[in-house]
């Protein structure tokens, strides 16, 4: 029996399409500063870790870049690993380092990832740090992703693993609350520009 004072949750597709477009209208200035403020908190965040293996993403679809970040890991000798789609286990990523000038292909969705080369590849476990894109979160750390599930799957237990995973997003993607599904990984924490 439905109690009809509750207020309604929205549903996981129209926060999708809302923080989709609201994040798509950002401005170009307002992108550059997100990218800015997310790189200085993120180095803070590798530093205090100790982290060497960092598995970043390619922005898309108005996500925050991290190319000013990738930079500044190489500058620094950090190893930096982007996902690619697994070829033989559907919906499960990989991770591959990535090196200036290394060609690039695009995914069934549109997204530049690295050409795979097996032994480019680094086991999940060995990362320090997975830095996720989301479309929202809440304050509990719940994350929203495109609705593909990858990160989900790939994140499966990442509390006994020995890395961390951290979304990077901007202010206008959080959400009072988000509706969790028993599939949806929460993260170790998020980044907020």
């Amino acid at each position: 029996m439905h109690s009809t004072t509750q207020k309604p949750i929205q549903s996981r597709h129209n926060i999708r399409q809302q923080i989709r477009k609201t994040r798509q209208n950002l401005t170009a200035l307002e992108q550059t500063q997100a990218e800015q403020n997310i790189t200085q908190q993120a180095m803070d965040l590798i530093t205090l870790r100790q982290a060497q293996n960092i598995a970043l993403y390619l922005a898309f679809d108005g996500e925050i870049s991290t190319q000013l970040l990738i930079e500044k890991l190489w500058q620094q000798g950090k190893n930096v690993y982007l996902p690619v789609l697994h070829p033989f286990c559907p919906g499960y990523l990989l991770f591959l380092q990535h090196r200036p000038n290394i060609p690039f292909m695009r995914n069934k969705f549109g997204i530049l990832e690295p050409q795979l080369n097996v032994q480019n590849v680094l086991p999940v476990e060995q990362l320090d740090i997975i830095f996720t894109p989301l479309v929202a979160f809440d304050q509990q750390g719940n994350r929203l992703g495109m609705g593909g599930g990858f990160y989900d799957r790939t994140l499966q237990g990442w509390q006994q693993k020995s890395f961390i995973p951290v979304g990077l997003a901007h202010q206008c993607q959080q959400v009072e609350s988000l509706p969790i599904e028993s599939w949806d990984m929460p993260l170790f924490g998020i980044l907020v520009a």
